[in-house]
């Protein structure tokens, strides 16, 4: 387990320019909080404590402002930069080295229990503020820019920007000739 932790904060070390040392990040950081929070209500959960899961995952809310719920499958290194408002639901899964940054949400769209929060591939980024809704799955390698609402998969390595989301990385749906004019 301490090995676990010491890689959270070296992922945070790396991943953030202000970050200035490891005890630092390890008392400042709400966001790196929540992920250990939600370790022990995941591990709970899976135990059938369902309701201690949930209790203690909503204390985590309370001071980290990040909510993260147990049913969620939580990958290694998974870094939240400053934390607040992000929302991460039941069914969604976070692969290894994710970096999301604050206001993200991945939520769900369907009222029955079924799969219905969006799957992140290892390394993806999401910009702040990002939205995404659904049984989606962002590729690995993957860009999420801010504010942006995602409905749809990510292909993975690709960029996608705005509402709705669309990649802006030159993909099949940029279509222009040598003067940047869109072609008929």
């Amino acid at each position: 387990m301490l090995d676990r932790v010491r890689e959270d904060v070296r992922a945070a070390l790396d991943r953030d320019p202000a970050a200035r040392s490891a005890l630092e990040v390890a008392l400042c950081y709400p966001g790196l909080h929540a992920v250990w929070a939600h370790r022990l209500t995941h591990a709970l959960w899976e135990r059938g404590f369902r309701l201690v899961a949930r209790v203690l995952s909503q204390v985590a809310r309370l001071l980290t402002g990040v909510e993260i719920h147990p049913g969620a499958e939580v990958g290694r290194r998974l870094f939240i930069d400053h934390g607040a408002g992000v929302v991460i639901g039941e069914t969604a899964e976070v692969g290894d080295d994710v970096h999301m940054h604050h206001g993200c949400t991945l939520g769900g769209n369907d009222p029955r229990p079924v799969k219905r929060h969006p799957t992140l591939e290892d390394g993806v980024v999401l910009g702040a503020n990002a939205t995404l809704i659904g049984d989606i799955t962002v590729g690995a390698d993957a860009a999420v820019g801010a504010g942006a609402v995602v409905v749809d998969d990510v292909e993975p390595g690709r960029t996608v920007t705005g509402v709705p989301a669309e990649p802006i990385d030159g993909g099949e749906d940029v279509d222009a000739d040598a003067d940047g004019a869109a072609e008929d």
